[in-house]
């Protein structure tokens, strides 16, 4: 049984790690440090599913998804995209498999070339990849602007002339053009409306259903990743926490920074009362990370264990990974490796 769900997984990161070199001088430079960015995650994604990863802003989730696709190069680790080592490939091999691998980025506008028509920007992949082109190539661009919700004719016009809801349509059209089976989601709502965010989403999750598309969800916003995931990671400081179904996630958060970070999200009902848990402190910085366990300076729960020994990332039972000394491993459970 464990070899069938091994099969159904498309995308296996194994002990991820991205440091950015700090460097002093500019002739005879030499490093004097590294931002710990992401430091020695691992998960897996089944096809089909949505994992939304989840944590305060720069904690490494935009780092760790353009690790996976390779824009940015990671320092160690594994990615398997369906059986391939992305980080081994040649630079001809991986541009073959950008195909599989899209993003949708965070910013609807600053990713849209403003001196390219939307008909050119949706066309270039199709271009690059040699897919189509000519009247072949303006066909599969007005049948994908119309997938997304935009029509045919919005393709001749440029991305100054359009909604941030419409612009964050044309970014999905231009991941959708290649056929894609993985795609990144980083924050692809977090700069619009809240009525805007629900209709991206509900697009997104349509899609996903149409073209059988996997997603990676990065965002910030709990309550959004609750509607769209299948299973949430949470990160803090380069390192996942928590690992979990999304409905045991929500109902029986582990770690005390996914506690914190559930206490905040706002009830729609004035008459329930929500304990809100404050953390103090900010954030330490990812040139110098805390010894132990990283959240000990800020958690309310901290042990004398927590600031010298950094906790196991291990199953405290039903696939629930959590890296605290206060939850125990469930009998024969296995770190994730």
């Amino acid at each position: 049984m464990a070899e069938a769900v091994r099969q159904d997984v498309l995308l296996s990161v194994k002990n991820l790690v991205k440091h950015f070199p700090i460097r002093q001088g500019i002739i005879f430079s030499k490093q004097i440090g590294a931002v710990q960015a992401v430091d020695d995650i691992t998960f897996d994604i089944q096809k089909g599913e949505t994992l939304g990863l989840v944590g305060e802003s720069g904690c490494g989730k935009t780092t760790a998804g353009r690790c996976i696709l390779r824009l940015i190069e990671p320092t160690s680790g594994q990615v398997i995209f369906d059986g391939k080592d992305v980080p081994s490939l040649s630079k001809e091999e991986l541009r073959e498999l950008r195909k599989e691998m899209q993003i949708i980025f965070q910013d609807p506008y600053g990713s849209l070339n403003p001196r390219m028509t939307v008909g050119d920007i949706i066309g270039e992949p199709l271009h690059i990849h040699k897919l189509a082109k000519g009247a072949e190539k303006e066909k599969r661009v007005r049948e994908i602007l119309e997938v997304v919700g935009l029509s045919a004719f919005h393709a001749r016009r440029f991305p100054h002339e359009f909604s941030g809801g419409q612009r964050q349509r044309i970014g999905i059209a231009r991941a959708l053009a290649v056929d894609p089976r993985l795609i990144i989601c980083d924050e692809p709502v977090s700069a619009l409306d809240v009525s805007i965010q629900a209709q991206v989403i509900n697009l997104l999750q349509d899609l996903q259903t149409e073209f059988d598309l996997t997603y990676l969800f990065i965002a910030h916003d709990l309550s959004v990743v609750k509607h769209i995931s299948d299973r949430v990671a949470v990160m803090y400081l380069g390192k996942i926490v928590e690992l979990t179904d999304k409905t045991e996630l929500y109902r029986n958060p582990k770690h005390p920074y996914t506690q914190a970070l559930l206490s905040a999200i706002p009830e729609a009902d004035p008459t329930i009362k929500k304990e809100r848990i404050i953390l103090k402190g900010d954030v330490p910085s990812p040139i110098n990370p805390p010894q132990g366990c990283r959240f000990h300076t800020r958690c309310p729960k901290v042990m004398d264990i927590c600031r010298s020994v950094e906790p196991e990332f291990v199953d405290s039972g039903h696939g629930h990974f959590v890296a605290c000394h206060l939850v125990p491993a469930a009998q024969g459970a296995q770190k994730m490796a």
